[in-house]
């Protein structure tokens, strides 16, 4: 089973500052329909505008993705990390018993534009960590690059989750299949461009939830960029 979630559905809200939506149910946005997919809790695509941010705020128990499109994201929490997030770099942040952490977009003339993403922890009170990885475009040039998983596999970041997070480019002739364990789930999130997902045509935004499928097809993209999800049942 497949089901198609368009760009339009999702949660909207603008603080001025901040302009966000939401695929599933977070902060004033609730949709008893839409709070979560599998262990993937929040994806949030958010625009900074320039000097301003998020202050210094509090997670606990939740693995922490950042995926930058555009911009950079400036990073710095309770365990002393204080980081620049460029575009290609993936950064993973585990809030276990507790972490305070601040990210801003310091630029004086362009928007950061980035995805946030929450998986739910198979292990809860933890230490608190923080990782970072360049994942150069090449990498994910007409394939499914690993960029997030339980063992740090080919070279992405660790995270405490039964999940895999994978990152792909995908423009003409280019495509890809990914093979899914009996009994898992999937969520495929089209960054940008559009591709057809299993004979489905997304636009940018667009999201397809699976259940019940062994297998994902990605292919006719036009400068796709897309995420998949493999996820705990």
């Amino acid at each position: 089973m497949q089901t198609l979630r368009k760009s339009q559905e999702r949660g909207y809200a603008d603080h001025g500052w901040l302009k966000s939506y939401h695929s599933f149910s977070f902060a004033g946005y609730h949709d008893p329909r839409h709070m979560g997919w599998g262990n993937l809790r929040v994806i949030n695509e958010d625009r900074i505008e320039k000097g301003t941010g998020f202050g210094k705020h509090g997670h606990r128990d939740m693995e922490i993705i950042s995926y930058v499109l555009s911009g950079e994201l400036a990073h710095e929490d309770s365990m002393g990390n204080v980081k620049g997030i460029p575009p290609g770099d993936v950064q993973r942040m585990s809030a276990g018993r507790g972490v305070t952490h601040s990210e801003f977009n310091h630029a004086r003339d362009s928007t950061t534009h980035f995805l946030q993403i929450w998986i739910e922890p198979n292990v809860t009170g933890i230490p608190p960590s923080y990782e970072q990885k360049t994942v150069p475009a090449a990498e994910k040039r007409g394939v499914l690059r690993l960029v997030a998983s339980p063992d740090g596999a080919k070279g992405s970041v660790t995270i405490h989750a039964d999940a895999s997070l994978y990152a792909g480019l995908f423009d003409g002739a280019e495509n890809a299949r990914c093979t899914l364990a009996p009994g898992r789930k999937a969520y495929v999130h089209l960054v940008r461009g559009a591709l057809d997902v299993n004979g489905q045509r997304l636009s940018a935004g667009d999201a397809l939830k699976f259940e019940n499928e062994t297998t994902i097809t990605l292919a006719n993209g036009a400068d796709a960029e897309v995420l998949v999800f493999d996820l705990a049942p």
